[in-house]
């Protein structure tokens, strides 16, 4: 393993370059974004002109934050990204203690979740923002793993694994005990996902994918049955956890209470028909809208087709996002890609899916659609670390504080 200088050549090649379909493709979706937040606040119950063109600039201004962020993010090369998951990370776990400390009692109340900053008119859910530290800082683990053992076996992958584990159970257990359930299981994918392309052997994730359909099966037959929820009850979980997974199941059995949530977003998407009502025309009242159900304002406005459009957009941008890992000069930037595009990825399923009532409500938002100023944040950072990886092309490979090259 040849050590190398820890100074570094120069930023860029001159081959290096923006991925204009990226941009474009945010471009796009900041339009349908705020169209969407704008139409779901003026039709929501309490919603006035005024309400919704507030709620349309909060959205807006974190949007010029988000490109703010992206511009600066693309000054940094591998090498200070290396540097940065440590600082990043560190003050993500910060965060995260910080609002099971000073969560607002009014949001967790309505929610379920202590994981909520209140500021004025503007709401703050840190765990947001630290999914891409999260990303930058298993990256990190490892590709230094992988240099220090080039050759792969069993004992040297469990070691791995355990190493990730080490930085993600930290996490994990502050999500936990916020009691927010659908952005553990983005931290989860995020984790599986960098496991799947860090080069462990099959022997080992086939049995741990296997375990983990066992449980979650095990899990689905538990809660439908009055013994299993017995049981569940005794380990921690909620009342409303219970209900969220019987609206899954049985949607129309109580479309007054736990299930009408669900009900009402397919009945709005389903009166949008072919090819919808129109722009501004929500006839269905959906609660909670404009961020949890906002693809309910698309089936409804444009019907089928739009909801089509949309979801080949996010394809799109996934084949973008994954194209740029291809791209990347070195493992470090590929296990970044990788995370960035398990995070999008997860996002998108779970939200189209609980709002046409394929998937349980989770109250994951809709990547760059939702209203949400930390749930757009989070995405545009992770998309900034992906653009950084085509602007930042570098002729020889970085050198990491270990002196050791990637």
């Amino acid at each position: 393993m040849q050590r190398t200088s820890s100074r570094q050549m120069s930023n860029r090649t001159s081959g290096s370059e923006l991925d204009w379909g990226i941009i474009l493709a945010l471009l796009l979706f900041m339009i349908i974004g705020l169209s969407s937040v704008f139409q779901a606040s003026l039709h929501a119950q309490y919603g006035t002109m005024q309400s919704a063109i507030r709620a349309t600039i909060i959205q807006g201004v974190f949007w010029i934050i988000g490109a703010v962020i992206i511009a600066f993010l693309l000054r940094f090369d591998a090498s200070q990204l290396w540097r940065l998951a440590l600082v990043a990370y560190g003050f993500g776990i910060f965060l995260l203690i910080a609002v099971l400390i000073f969560y607002n009692r009014q949001m967790a109340n309505l929610t379920g979740a202590r994981s909520w900053f209140i500021f004025g008119p503007i709401s703050f859910q840190p765990s947001e923002v630290v999914k891409p530290a999260f990303i930058l800082m298993i990256s990190r683990v490892v590709a230094q793993h992988n240099r220090l053992y080039q050759q792969h076996d069993t004992a040297k992958d469990w070691l791995l694994l355990g190493k990730m584990a080490l930085w993600f159970l930290p996490v994990a257990a502050l999500i936990a005990l916020q009691n927010d359930l659908g952005t553990l299981l983005v931290f989860i994918a995020i984790f599986g996902g960098v496991a799947l392309v860090s080069g462990v052997t099959w022997r080992i994730l086939a049995p741990m994918i296997a375990v983990v359909a066992a449980v979650g099966a095990t899990l689905l037959a538990l809660v439908t049955s009055t013994a299993g929820k017995m049981i569940l009850d005794a380990l921690g979980f909620k009342l409303y956890q219970f209900a969220r997974i019987q609206t899954w199941l049985h949607p129309d059995q109580d479309t007054s209470a736990s299930g009408y949530q669900t009900y009402q977003s397919l009945k709005a998407i389903g009166s949008g028909q072919l090819t919808g009502n129109g722009f501004g025309n929500l006839t269905v009242y959906v609660p909670v809208r404009e961020s949890d159900m906002i693809f309910s304002v698309i089936g409804e406005s444009f019907g089928f087709i739009g909801g089509t459009l949309l979801i080949g957009l996010y394809f799109g941008l996934i084949y973008m996002l994954i194209r740029a890992t291809f791209k990347a000069q070195n493992a470090f930037y590929a296990y970044i890609a990788t995370g960035v595009v398990m995070m999008v990825l997860f996002h998108v399923f779970e939200n189209i899916g609980m709002s046409i009532g394929l998937l349980p409500l989770t109250g994951i938002p809709l990547p760059f659609i939702s209203q949400g100023g930390s749930s757009l944040l989070g995405n545009l950072i992770g998309v900034g670390l992906i653009l950084s990886i085509g602007y930042q092309q570098k002729k020889s490979t970085f050198t990491e504080s270990t002196g050791f090259s990637i």
